[in-house]
């Protein structure tokens, strides 16, 4: 059970971030993740899986979550092209017809599922079990019945869909999603492993230095500007106005992800960069989930009082989460600080 523990904690964690933490759904539809839990929490766990199997790093794990946003919002939910989903008129901002979609709306929630419904979870999740946050978390049996829970979830979620609404996007929507989804596979699988990434104070038990990425002589910045980062391009991203030409939001919205990306990639090369820094990462765009779902309309229309009860609940959920997880991160490094000097005592 230990084994599984984290897989287990991912599944659920993954629908609960991605929605309910987000206040897009309120807490009177928790039943839900019978169904969310299988698309969100298998879909983050098998991508997780593959990624921690073949050695790669976070550069694939988002990659691969652009790949899910794809299928879940060009097949299951068809948001992409669906101009009534939900009655939020999603495509009249930026509406391309040549291609059926709205470039924003399009980038937007690509860019929103990558991070916060993959990304997030999964270094949460990480962070929780720093003794073995890159290492597989299931067997060969644990991965099928991750995938059967996976497919299961997606159909779940397609019926449940065309249920509400019988809109169905055309063949060749369906063929661009697919390649869609082929190259940004092909994409996180052409990413090299990566080395073995760790605090710089940890050690093995032998006594020898673990590997840290040193690109170079400058050291990482302290984990609370990192996370604070997080919080501020998070917010921005998630205030970004529709009302402004979509060319001037399209324009905001890659310039924020260039942005994240360089300066991400730039403090990661630094020496000391390691798992604090990381969930320093997770904790900002929580926080940033955190604070917007207070006014984030839900899908579902509910009295202000349910919707506000349940964006309290779930954004003091996630802060004592953050503060477990920094709590058990800190005495993770204490001890394998300890450990360290007690090693270099023993041999001189």
């Amino acid at each position: 059970m230990r084994r599984i523990a984290p897989a287990i904690g991912l599944f659920f964690l993954a629908p609960l971030i991605a929605e309910f933490l987000l206040g897009n759904l309120p807490v009177s539809l928790l039943f839900a993740l019978v169904v969310l839990a299988p698309l969100y929490g298998a879909g983050a766990l098998l991508i997780r899986e593959v990624v921690r199997r073949t050695g790669r790093g976070w550069p694939s794990i988002i990659v691969l979550g652009l790949a899910y946003a794809v299928f879940e919002e060009g097949v299951t939910t068809q948001s992409l092209f669906n101009p009534n989903y939900a009655n939020a008129h999603l495509l009249d901002h930026g509406y391309v017809p040549a291609l059926g979609l709205s470039v924003p709306w399009t980038l937007g929630v690509l860019a929103l599922h990558a991070v916060w419904s993959i990304g997030v979870p999964i270094g949460l999740t990480e962070s929780l079990v720093p003794d073995r946050p890159r290492t597989p978390w299931l067997g060969k049996l644990g991965l099928t019945v991750t995938a059967v829970l996976f497919v299961l979830g997606s159909v779940g979620t397609t019926a449940m869909q065309l249920y509400q609404d019988d809109f169905v996007a055309s063949v060749p929507q369906f063929v661009g999603v697919a390649v869609a989804i082929v190259v940004f596979v092909a994409v996180a699988m052409a990413f090299r492993p990566a080395a073995r990434q760790v605090d710089s104070n940890a050690t093995r038990a032998n006594g020898a230095k673990t590997a840290t990425r040193v690109g170079t002589s400058r050291t990482a910045p302290n984990p609370w500007w990192v996370g604070a980062f997080a919080f501020v391009t998070g917010t921005a991203f998630r205030l970004l106005p529709d009302e402004i030409p979509a060319w001037l939001n399209v324009a905001g919205l890659l310039v924020l992800a260039a942005i994240v990306i360089a300066v991400v990639r730039h403090w990661s090369h630094r020496t000391g960069w390691g798992d604090s820094h990381r969930f320093a990462l997770v904790a900002g765009a929580m926080v940033c989930y955190a604070v917007h779902s207070f006014i984030e309309t839900p899908v579902v229309s509910v009295s202000p009082a349910i919707d506000h009860t349940g964006d309290i609940v779930f954004s003091l959920a996630a802060l004592v989460t953050l503060a477990l997880t920094a709590r058990r991160l800190h005495r993770r490094a204490g001890g394998l600080a300890v450990e360290e000097a007690g090693v270099a005592s023993a041999r001189r």
